[in-house]
């Protein structure tokens, strides 16, 4: 199964995107349409304008993708398909394309978990990586800590209980004035600034050591403006972004070594798109390194959204035969295990 190809689809938010994928870790193309500059006029992303976008360029992206890579339908084994989470509207897109293509060739259909396919973009440029290990997932709609027993197996032992950490730096960059998007913004701030100049609360979940959460964190950062302005005080954004950064940084890392330590795992993974974030890199490399563990991280354009991961997940369900039929639909809230 080494050569089998795999043409991906992703559109959960607002990139729209195609790859076609071979062998489950080679990246024959990997097209993304991002949105950003769409939605940076809103301060966010606009579901509704997401998928007027997405309708408009998901067949240039996939024609994209399959002329890169050399190939047509026909030298195809399978389509595959983000269906959740997300946002539904985009999710039904993507989704809705799928089928149509699996139904016009008679190619199986794959359903893919946007998170399974986050934590598998780490296969395209480790191949030592295999299961098991911890994998990390950071992104702006989600925060796990994930064990991953095989391929197909997955088992969440933490999760945010309020906001994601990317949730969390898109709102205190727009409270400081960054703009959108937000991780990017307060990673670059934080580097002029000095992480040690506010103490922010790091929230412990009491009964579960594992769970996360960070509206805590976000809370406070907006107290302390409120309050610097009803003094007439100045604030410096680069401190704040800096100590904001240092104490989400740092719960992360804090559980990601726990579970290292609980489960005797010697390689753990980061994902999502705040594994982009270089705090959190340079910690967990640090972290790693003390606690005797291998750590593994996708590049940039690998952590962000996109369809080659997703093409890699397809291909570990593909070889185990999990198929979907054509009654797969949009699920935006679903849970990996």
């Amino acid at each position: 199964m080494s050569d089998i190809r795999i043409l991906a689809i992703e559109s959960s938010c607002d990139e729209t995107a195609a790859a076609v994928v071979e062998g489950g870790r080679k990246v024959l193309s990997n097209v993304i349409y991002s949105q950003i500059d769409l939605h940076t006029l809103y301060g966010g992303v606009v579901p509704e304008i997401a998928s007027r976008k997405h309708i408009e360029k998901i067949n240039p992206v996939i024609e994209k993708a399959l002329s890169e890579a050399g190939c047509t339908l026909s030298d195809i084994d399978a389509i595959a398909v983000t269906y959740g989470p997300g946002l539904v509207g985009p999710l039904l897109v993507g989704v809705a394309e799928a089928k149509a293509i699996a139904f016009a060739t008679g190619l199986p259909l794959i359903g893919v978990h946007h998170i399974k396919g986050h934590i598998c973009a780490n296969y395209i440029e480790h191949e030592d990586l295999k299961p098991p290990f911890i994998s990390l997932v950071v992104s702006g709609g989600h925060t796990h800590l994930v064990r991953v027993v095989d391929y197909c197996t997955y088992e969440v032992i933490g999760r945010t209980r309020d906001d994601a950490a990317g949730e969390a730096f898109d709102k205190v960059a727009r409270a400081i004035g960054l703009g959108y998007p937000g991780g990017p913004k307060i990673d670059e701030a934080a580097k002029k600034g000095n992480a040690e100049a506010i103490v922010f609360p790091k929230a412990k979940v009491g009964d579960s050591a594992y769970d996360f959460s960070f509206s805590g964190i976000k809370s406070a950062v907006l107290n302390y403006l409120n309050h610097a302005e009803m003094k007439g005080e100045t604030v410096d954004r680069c401190d704040l972004a800096a100590s904001f950064q240092k104490a989400v940084v740092d719960v992360l890392t804090e559980h990601a070594v726990m579970a290292i330590r609980q489960f005797g795992l010697k390689e753990i993974a980061l994902a999502g798109g705040v594994a982009s974030n270089s705090a959190l890199r340079a910690s967990m490399t640090e972290a790693c390194d003390k606690e005797g563990v291998r750590f593994y991280c996708p590049s940039p354009i690998y952590c962000t959204d996109n369809a080659a991961m997703i093409g890699v997940a397809a291909y570990h369900e593909y070889r185990n035969g999990n198929f979907a039929d054509f009654t797969l639909n949009a699920l935006p809230s679903v849970p990996i295990a």
